[in-house]
C-alpha cells in the first residue's frame, strides 16, 4: 500500500519523481492514428520545464489562469504542470463547448491565454476577440492556421532547467474547473495544490496503487476524474499512465492489453457501450485488476461484464467539489457493486433531511460531506461567494444528491435532488425507474424525467434508446413497468431516441430532454 508522498505541491512532486526514477515510464499516449509516444518521468519532467519557460516568455505571472481547451494529448499533461511551475492557474475545459459558452468561461476564469488544436481553434479566435483579457491563442499540434501561433514551434528555444522564481504552496490555486452547468451558469471549482495531492493519496490508497500499476485513461482531461483520480494516483504512486486520445469502444480492452494496464476509470456510459460491442473471447486476457466507475449500471449489466472480460469493476462516488472520491466500495472484503459502498478513509459522510439532521437507515437522505476546504473539499466556487456558502456549511459540503445506507452501511445513490418527480404528493426518484426500464431486453438505455401535469403536480416521461437488433414499444415499456413498479411510478409516456444528450463524461443531459419535450 503505497505511504503519503512527501511533496506538498504538484512542481515539486513531478521533480520528485523524475530525481527519484528519471527512466521509468510516466505516460504512453496512444492517438488512435499513428504511432504510440512514450515519455520518461525524466522525459516529462524536461519538457515540463521548457513549457514553463514558454509561459513565462508569453507574459505569463503567477495567479494567472490559462485556458486549455484541448483533447487528451502530451501537450495537456506539460501545460498543466508547467503551469504550476510558475504559479499559474490552469482551465480546462470541454472540447465541445459552443462559442457562447466558451466566452463565458473564458470571461469569468479571466483566462489570459487559450490553448488548443487545430480542430478547436477557429472558436478559440473568435472568442479571443470578444475577450479582451484573452491575449493569444496558442495551438497544439499539426496544423495551425497562419491565423494563429504553434506551440510546437516555440517550444524548441527554451531550457529544460527549471524556472526560477517562488515555488507554490500547497495552499496555492492550481485549477479552476467548472462543472457541467446542467440547470444554470457552470460554477468553477477552485482546486489547489494540497486538493490534488490529496485526492491521489486517498485513490492510490483505497485500490493499493504500487509502481506497477499502469492506468488506462480513456475519460477526458479536462475532467476532474482524469486529473483525481487517474493522473495524480498515477504521480504519488510513481505508476505509469496509458493516455488514449479519446474513448473507443472497440479499441477499449485491446489498448488495455497491449499496454499492460492493471487499473482503470469509467462511467457507466462507457462500460454500456463496451457491453454493446461483439464478444471476443480473447478480451479476457486483460490484466486489469479492477475498473473504478461511477453512475449506475444494471445488475444484469455487472453479471454480463464479469463473464465477458473478468475486469473487476469497483462504484464510488464523488464530485469535482469533493476532490477524492467520499464514498467507494472496499477492494477487499464484500463490493456492494450496486451501492456506492461505504466512506473512505480521510472523510466522513452522512446522509441528512432538508434540516442537516441525519436520517435512519433505509431513508432517502442527502449526502454531506465533511472536510476541510482547500484540502479534502474545493476551496470553493470561483468569484461565487453565495454559491459556496450554499455548499459547504459548517465543514459540510452539500452535495445535492440522494441516497438510502443499507443496514451494512453500504449507500446507494438514488438520484440528483432535482431529479426526484413529484407526483400526486409521492416522492419519486427517476434513477429507481430507469433502472427498472434498462432491465427490459429491448432496451439500451433510457432517461426519465418528470413534466408539468395539471392534475398531478407532474407526469413521468420516459425517454428510451431501443437496443440496434430489437423493436420496442412504448406500450411494451410501460406493461414491463406495470409488473415491476408501483402504480404511481409507472411512466405516463414513453419517447423514443437515437442517443441521448451527454455531457462529455456521460451524464445525461436531463435539461435538454426537459426543454425538448415539455409543453
Amino acid at each position: 500500500m503505497p505511504s503519503p508522498v512527501s511533496p506538498d505541491n504538484l512542481c515539486s512532486l513531478v521533480e520528485h519523481r523524475a530525481q527519484s526514477t528519471p527512466d521509468d515510464i510516466f505516460v504512453i499516449f496512444d492517438d488512435l492514428a499513428g504511432p504510440v509516444t512514450t515519455r520518461s518521468y525524466g522525459d516529462f519532467e524536461r519538457a515540463v520545464n521548457r513549457t514553463a519557460h514558454l509561459l513565462r516568455d508569453l507574459g505569463v505571472l503567477p495567479s494567472n489562469k490559462v485556458c486549455l481547451l484541448l483533447e487528451n494529448s502530451l501537450e495537456f499533461l506539460t501545460l498543466w504542470f508547467a503551469s504550476t511551475k510558475i504559479g499559474a492557474i490552469i482551465v480546462p475545459v470541454n472540447t465541445a463547448v459552443a462559442p457562447a459558452e466558451l466566452e463565458y468561461l473564458v470571461e469569468h476564469s479571466e483566462s489570459s491565454l487559450i490553448f488548443t488544436q487545430a480542430a478547436q481553434v477557429e472558436t478559440a479566435l473568435q472568442v479571443s476577440q470578444r475577450c479582451p483579457g484573452a491575449r493569444a491563442v496558442m495551438v497544439c499540434g499539426p496544423g495551425a492556421p497562419t491565423s494563429a501561433t504553434s506551440m510546437t514551434d516555440l517550444m524548441t528555444a527554451h531550457p529544460e532547467s527549471p524556472p526560477s522564481g517562488p515555488r507554490p504552496t500547497a495552499a496555492d490555486e492550481a485549477a479552476i474547473i467548472y462543472t457541467s452547468g446542467t440547470t444554470a451558469r457552470p460554477k468553477g471549482v477552485v482546486v489547489t495544490h494540497a486538493n490534488y495531492i490529496y485526492a491521489g493519496n486517498t485513490v492510490a490508497r483505497s485500490i493499493r496503487m504500487t509502481p506497477n500499476d499502469r492506468h488506462l485513461v480513456v475519460l477526458p482531461l479536462f475532467h476532474a476524474n482524469a486529473q483525481y483520480y487517474s493522473t495524480m494516483s498515477t504521480l504519488v504512486t510513481g505508476a505509469s499512465l496509458a493516455l488514449a486520445a479519446r474513448f473507443s469502444a472497440s479499441r477499449y480492452f485491446d489498448q488495455a492489453i497491449t499496454h499492460n494496464c492493471t487499473v482503470s476509470s469509467l462511467f457507466a456510459a462507457p462500460i454500456r457501450m463496451l457491453l454493446a460491442q461483439p464478444r471476443r473471447p480473447e478480451l479476457k486476457a486483460n490484466s486489469l485488476r479492477v475498473v473504478l466507475f461511477a453512475q449506475n449500471i444494471t445488475a444484469s449489466q455487472l453479471i454480463d461484464w464479469h463473464r465477458r472480460f473478468e475486469a473487476p469493476l469497483l462504484q464510488l462516488w464523488g464530485m469535482t467539489e469533493t476532490i477524492g472520491p467520499p464514498l467507494m466500495n472496499p477492494l477487499s472484503g464484500e463490493r456492494r457493486n450496486m451501492s456506492v459502498g461505504r466512506a473512505v478513509a480521510g472523510y466522513k459522510t452522512e446522509l441528512v433531511d432538508d434540516t442537516g439532521t441525519a436520517v435512519p437507515r433505509g431513508q432517502l437522505g442527502q449526502i454531506v460531506v465533511r472536510g476541510v476546504p482547500g484540502h479534502s473539499l474545493m476551496r470553493g466556487y470561483f468569484k461565487n461567494r453565495d454559491a459556496t456558502a450554499a455548499t459547504i456549511r459548517n465543514g459540510w459540503l452539500w452535495s445535492g444528491d440522494t441516497a438510502r445506507q443499507d443496514a451494512q452501511g453500504y449507500v446507494h445513490f438514488v438520484d440528483r435532488e432535482k431529479d426526484v418527480i413529484k407526483r400526486a404528493g409521492e416522492n419519486i426518484a427517476a434513477s429507481e425507474v430507469e433502472a427498472v426500464i434498462r432491465e427490459h431486453p429491448g432496451v439500451f438505455d433510457c432517461a426519465v424525467i418528470g413534466v408539468p401535469d395539471a392534475m398531478r403536480d407532474e407526469a413521468i416521461l420516459a425517454v428510451v434508446v431501443a437496443n440496434d437488433e430489437t423493436t420496442v414499444t412504448g406500450e411494451a415499456i410501460i406493461a414491463w413497468c406495470q409488473q415491476r413498479l408501483a402504480r404511481f411510478r409507472v411512466p405516463q409516456v414513453v419517447r423514443f431516441r437515437s442517443e441521448l444528450p451527454r455531457t462529455a463524461v456521460g451524464k445525461i443531459q436531463k435539461h435538454v430532454l426537459r426543454k425538448e419535450l415539455q409543453p
